[in-house]
């Protein structure tokens, strides 16, 4: 589909009232979109992925408590946590995004593959909350409380990441994947700043984040990063909605973000683009201003894992 016609489609959608608008756009995703073939592989491998960079920093996730931000349609990524041994996790969401039925077929498609599930586990796998996950696809009709209950999953949505009402200290990891481009700087800035107040010490925080232009993803006409040669103000009339908010930071502005909030960088593991790189080669490629200063090597990332601590 051509982005500038998706972007329309957006736009008009996120005027309608919200509990129309949310329920318009899933169907919209569900027909047309990347909700048709449902399977929860990647966000079970994204699940996978941030356990192990957990460990690669010394620090043991086994009967820890997580805090999730961004939800999104399904909680597969604290459903994962727990079935690696995660005591418990939060997840809060600006947005109620959630789709008992979408959790229905993902846990069933679980229940249909499951060598191939147990395979991608691997070592990290709780066979005993396995079967037990097994199980509960069996039941004739999901009762969303029961799944939350038997994944330990507590879902706050709409929420506010940046006010959580948590403890101090009473979280030990602070997770998202494919969420902070999403959210405005200011607001990733008050974010951080409540993650430092109720992470424990030793706790960390890892982050998965694309950087790139997502209308490519359903537009592969354009570049991954397409949206690099509009200005804040043209952009804003394509993507400043509910659904397709991008802030358009890149990888040096988070590295700069993380620091200025109070925390150390133990890793970070940027994502380059082979197209974007012979695009910035070329002159046909114009820049926008606000990232034309900025190193063709940092352009051409489009996305990264990074972990980091609270510095005391």
């Amino acid at each position: 589909m051509n982005w500038k016609f998706k972007a329309r489609i957006q736009n008009a959608i996120s005027f309608l009232p919200s509990e129309i608008s949310y329920e318009i756009y899933y169907r919209m995703q569900r027909n047309f979109g990347g909700l048709r073939q449902v399977t929860p592989t990647s966000r079970i491998r994204a699940g996978i992925e941030t356990w192990k960079r957990i460990q690669d920093q010394d620090r043991s996730p086994l009967g820890k408590v997580f805090l999730e931000v961004g939800t999104g349609r399904a909680p597969l990524v604290p459903m994962a946590y727990w079935l690696m041994g995660a005591e418990k996790t939060t997840t809060i969401d600006l947005n109620p995004y959630l789709k008992p039925k979408l959790i229905t077929d993902h846990i069933r498609y679980i229940s249909q593959n499951k060598d191939y599930f147990l395979k991608l586990f691997g070592t990290l796998i709780d066979n005993k909350r396995f079967n037990e996950l097994i199980s509960f696809s069996k039941k004739t009709k999901l009762v969303l409380t029961d799944f939350l209950d038997l994944c330990k999953i507590e879902y706050i949505a709409p929420g506010d990441a940046a006010k959580s009402n948590l403890l101090d200290q009473s979280i030990d990891f602070h997770t998202s994947y494919t969420v902070f481009e999403h959210i405005p700087p200011d607001v990733l800035k008050d974010i951080l700043k409540e993650g430092n107040r109720i992470i424990r010490k030793n706790g960390l925080f890892v982050n998965n984040i694309d950087y790139s232009d997502h209308f490519s993803q359903s537009d592969k006409s354009i570049s991954r990063i397409n949206f690099l040669q509009y200005s804040d103000l043209e952009w804003t009339t394509y993507a400043n909605n509910r659904y397709m908010y991008m802030n358009r930071l890149r990888h040096d502005d988070y590295l700069t973000l993380f620091e200025n909030s109070r925390q150390r960088i133990l890793k970070h593991e940027p994502i380059k683009d082979q197209r974007a790189e012979e695009l910035l080669r070329t002159n046909d490629f114009i820049l926008n201003d606000r990232f034309r200063l900025k190193p063709k090597e940092i352009l051409a990332i489009v996305g990264a894992w990074i972990v980091t601590e609270k510095r005391e």
